[in-house]
């Protein structure tokens, strides 16, 4: 068994915002050649991509061959577009969210759905936050670590958060719009250092913002196995104990004590730091990921977890599915599709 807490996921293809609003910014697609795709933002090429990033069929066809039940599918982080007018990104918002609705609905053994929400105004978030868990039959959300340059402490945000913990929604973090990438235009550093320093800022302004103490049924998971923060957590615990008047100005609990609070997916891609992170977090807060269909994910979902031989078969189911499926509130749904024994 095994359930990807991370993978993205687009429509074929969708309306184009900035033709649409008369403005500029919003990625479109641009289909040239058989199979293929380019995300475009304005006339520069983001991204290539290939069609099992909207055919459920050829992800289903991969994840039969890579033993994968369960695909938790949410939007690709340049979708967010928290920098937008809150009723455009609201738009764009609904219209992804009932495509991932829809392909779970036509797939419910092989998809759970997270929807994308217009973040940067609470109301509008809030009122697709409800939308996506009442009506669309969504776990929860993915999220950002930060929103257009706030912090995940912001009290806007905390709202939003606490109207997660209320519906039940899970809430998946993922970097994107990384700090720094001014000093990063080579090598791809954005998104190899970029990206675990901006899931460490995320996990550190909601532990010192007092979020997981406020809120503590508010389930929580970060990609890339935490960034940079489970490698930094001595040198944060320290600052806390030297230097109380800076860094706990709202929150006066030891950060370290947060530890297995929340859920880090597995995708770290060598086998010293998942055992770190095992021996750190917890063995009950880590979800396996594969961030499929990407290049810098890991290629066959789970197999880091299978190869280690220091781990046992309870760790194991622990980490391909069963940790995930208590991070989803989808323990009811598991059983129903794969018989109550596989709990």
């Amino acid at each position: 068994m095994k359930i990807d807490v991370h993978t993205h996921i687009l429509p074929e293809n969708w309306p184009d915002l900035n033709k649409k609003y008369n403005t500029q910014g919003f990625a479109t697609i641009d289909h040239y050649k058989p199979c293929c795709a380019r995300l475009m933002i304005g006339d520069n090429v983001f991204r290539e991509v290939k069609d099992n990033t909207w055919d459920e069929k050829i992800r289903i066809e991969d994840c039969d061959k890579n033993g994968v039940n369960i695909q938790v599918l949410s939007t690709v982080p340049v979708m967010f577009n928290y920098w937008a007018k809150p009723e455009q990104t609201y738009d764009l918002s609904r219209y992804l969210n009932d495509h991932i609705a829809q392909v779970v609905k036509d797939n419910p053994e092989r998809f759970i759905g997270l929807g994308t929400l217009p973040m940067q105004d609470l109301k509008l978030a809030i009122k697709e936050l409800e939308r996506c868990i009442n009506e669309l039959g969504l776990a929860g959300i993915e999220i950002g670590t930060h929103i257009h340059g706030k912090n995940l402490d912001d009290e806007e945000i905390f709202d939003i958060f606490r109207a997660c913990e209320e519906t039940g929604a899970a809430v998946f973090v993922h970097p994107w719009d990384m700090l720094g990438k001014d000093r990063m235009p080579q090598y791809w550093l954005p998104w190899l250092v970029g990206m675990p320093a901006e899931t460490s800022l995320a996990i550190c302004s909601m532990i010192f913002g007092g979020v997981f103490e406020r809120l503590k049924k508010l389930r929580v998971c970060f990609a890339h196995g935490g960034g940079s923060f489970p490698f930094s957590i001595g040198r944060i615990e320290h600052g806390f104990n030297v230097r109380p008047d800076l860094v706990a100005t709202k929150n006066n609990v030891n950060p370290r004590k947060y530890l297995g609070k929340f859920y880090l997916d597995s995708l770290v891609l060598d086998e010293i730091a998942l055992k770190f992170l095992i021996d750190l977090i917890g063995e009950d807060s880590i979800v396996m990921g594969s961030d499929y269909p990407f290049p810098l994910g890991e290629h066959v979902p789970g197999k880091l977890i299978e190869s280690m031989a220091e781990l046992n078969n309870v760790v194991k189911e622990k980490l391909l599915w069963k940790n995930a499926a208590r991070f989803l509130g989808a323990n009811e749904l598991v059983a129903k599709m794969y018989g109550e024994k596989a709990l």
